[in-house]
């Protein structure tokens, strides 16, 4: 949306704002009927509001104005503002961005605050130039942030690009960029060491945000990392946590993305005297089907409410409190002066969304786009899978001249921590106990050795095939889940066939295919189609591997690679530890 905020400084719409709201001369727009949602007063009280332009032009009493090019009629309905998503990634959903657009508009989000941070890991500065281009003209507001960690944690990973200071600052230079990505290496900030001093740094001196990862921190190293410059978190991981973020001055970003930490925050919030003009709401990341089935923004604020947080809080937070943090006055209230961007719901407390205004335009009625994303998206990046085929060979673990040995071992797909393990062998190769699980990590992007890097896995339920993966937060390297060298080989050739994505495989056959070609992350294919596909490949990968919820779930798989968060993960160095920065080899030390 080009040049906002100041786009609503034009003397000509003040003008004709101020006689419209007079009386003067009618409205563009008249909305009727309605209960207006105040996030200001957290009153819940009929009112009229009149458009003029992008602009609100008057919030007055009703029935007191007929006069108008187009009236609403909202009776019934409640107005509220558009939705601001504080924290979000694109690639989640695993669509371009006027795919991810189309639909989330209808759903009543009109402004996302986005990552491309898995975008800069696989295609460097032009990767983020392309995110750019990609979200103009659109009828959703993208407030681009520019990507702190690619990689996540150097030295432990090798992404297919690396943003040191020199490219944040470029990056903070370009107007469309409105603060620092998630500063994910917490290492790096605590211990003031470069790469992440010298972004901090940078963001600190543009006078944009710096948004921050806070992934386990507390006591003396929270509020060291808010000392740093960290302004924001989104990690929560229980209301005691989301308190201790609060009080160290941190705006926090409540992901929905983390379903079971909501009732234990809500319940935090209780017992405060107020809402906190720092909470805001975020999404993070939604899954395909999760995005089209439930929504985004819609239903994270569905279920704070079923979970027991009022309505207007519930609005308040993810509308005003987050143009408080986004330093934007235009947004997050309907009230005179401020940009039209508008929602009309049928039900309060379920999020029934009816009609979406864009400043002032309608773009969304009873759950359909109506203007503004029917560009194409670029022909770009669909040859970011730098592999040859792989064999049954690559997956095997060789043990010359050993009977057993002791290896290390990464323990719980959350919260992981080390283990140690003795395993057999047959005919000089490894042989997995059944308690255990493989994990190969392949390098892809060309600028390392793509020989398969093998982690065991403990805790993780028995697998009965093998899942292979180019989404494996943050690096996006082929990643391999699964007990046999032959399904595993299977779905990564799967994969590697088609230019990136997921894929399932059992007794040596291919079960379900995303194919993902864009970066190896995303599909240009209309929302509903990639959520199908990606419906039948959770469907085939819960047919081969057991769940445990919270804990043990698919979105496991994407950031079982992680190596920004503490404790250890497998990437394509080794096995990495995010606490103690170490890499260890398969083999325990005592055999080394």
């Amino acid at each position: 949306m080009p040049n906002e905020p100041h786009d609503l400084n034009s003397s000509e719409l003040r003008d004709r704002a101020v006689r419209a709201a007079r009386g003067l001369e009618p409205f563009d727009v008249l909305i009727v009927g309605g209960t207006l949602v105040d996030v200001a007063t957290s009153e819940m009280r009929p009112a009229d509001i009149g458009l003029v332009g992008p602009l609100i032009a008057s919030v007055h009493a009703a029935a007191t104005r007929t006069d108008a090019g187009q009236t609403i009629d909202a009776s019934g309905r409640y107005i509220a503002p558009g939705f601001i998503d504080t924290h979000m990634h694109v690639e989640s959903s695993m669509v371009t961005p006027r795919r991810y657009a189309e639909t989330v508009v209808p759903q009543g989000t009109t402004t996302v605050c986005w990552d491309p941070h898995e975008i800069g890991n696989v295609a460097g500065l032009d990767g983020i130039r392309w995110a750019l281009e990609e979200t103009r003209r659109l009828p959703l507001r993208f407030l681009t942030l520019a990507p702190s960690c690619v990689p996540s944690a150097p030295g432990l990973e090798l992404a297919g690009a690396e943003f040191r200071a020199g490219e944040m600052t470029t990056m903070l230079s370009w107007p469309e960029i409105t603060g620092v990505a998630e500063v994910m290496n917490m290492r790096g900030v605590l211990e003031r060491s470069e790469p992440m001093r010298g972004i901090v740094e940078a963001g600190l001196a543009s006078g944009k945000r710096v948004c921050g990862h806070a992934r386990g921190l507390e006591g003396a190293e929270l509020q060291a990392f808010a000392s740093a410059g960290i302004q924001s978190d989104h990690e929560i991981t229980s209301g005691e946590d989301l308190l201790a973020k609060l009080r160290a001055g941190l705006t926090i970003e409540l992901r929905g993305s983390h379903d079971y930490v909501l009732p234990g925050v809500i319940e935090a919030l209780k017992k405060l005297p107020h809402l906190p003009q720092t909470l805001t709401v975020c999404t993070d990341d939604v899954f395909p089907d999760d995005l089209v089935r439930d929504g985004a923004m819609s239903s994270v604020l569905r279920r704070l409410i079923g979970y027991g947080m009022n309505p207007i809080d519930a609005i308040r937070a993810a509308t005003l409190n987050a143009a408080m943090w986004l330093n934007r006055y235009d947004l997050g209230l309907i009230a005179p002066g401020r940009r039209a961007d508008i929602v009309i719901l049928a039900d309060l407390e379920k999020i029934a969304v009816e009609r979406v205004y864009a400043s002032g335009a309608e773009v969304a009625r009873d759950g359909r786009l109506i203007a503004g994303a029917d560009r194409p998206s670029m022909d770009a990046y669909r040859d970011t899978v730098k592999l040859e085929k792989l064999s049954a060979a690559d997956f095997a673990i060789a043990l010359p001249g050993m009977t057993e040995a002791r290896v290390n071992t990464v323990v719980s797909p959350r919260f992981t921590k080390w283990g140690e393990a003795v395993v057999g062998t047959d005919a000089g190769k490894l042989v997995l106990p059944d308690n255990m699980l493989l994990m190969a990590v392949i390098h892809r992007h060309g600028r390392n050795n793509p020989s398969p890097v093998i982690g065991i896995l403990e805790d993780w339920g028995h697998w009965r095939g093998a899942l292979a993966t180019t989404i494996s937060h943050d690096s996006h390297n082929l990643t391999v889940f699964g007990r046999d060298p032959e399904d595993m080989a299977a779905a990564a050739n799967a994969v590697i066939d088609a230019g990136g994505g997921m894929a399932t495989a059992a007794a040596g056959k291919v079960t379900a295919v995303l194919p993902l070609p864009v970066c190896g992350l995303l599909s240009d294919a209309p929302a509903q189609e990639v959520a199908d596909d990606f419906a039948r490949l959770r469907a085939a990968a819960d047919s081969i591997a057991d769940w445990m919820p919270p804990i043990r779930t698919f979105k496991a798989v994407v950031g079982a690679s992680l190596a920004c968060n503490p404790g250890p993960h497998v990437t394509d160095l080794g096995l990495t530890d995010g606490t103690t920065r170490e890499i260890r080899p398969l083999l325990a030390a005592s055999q080394n």
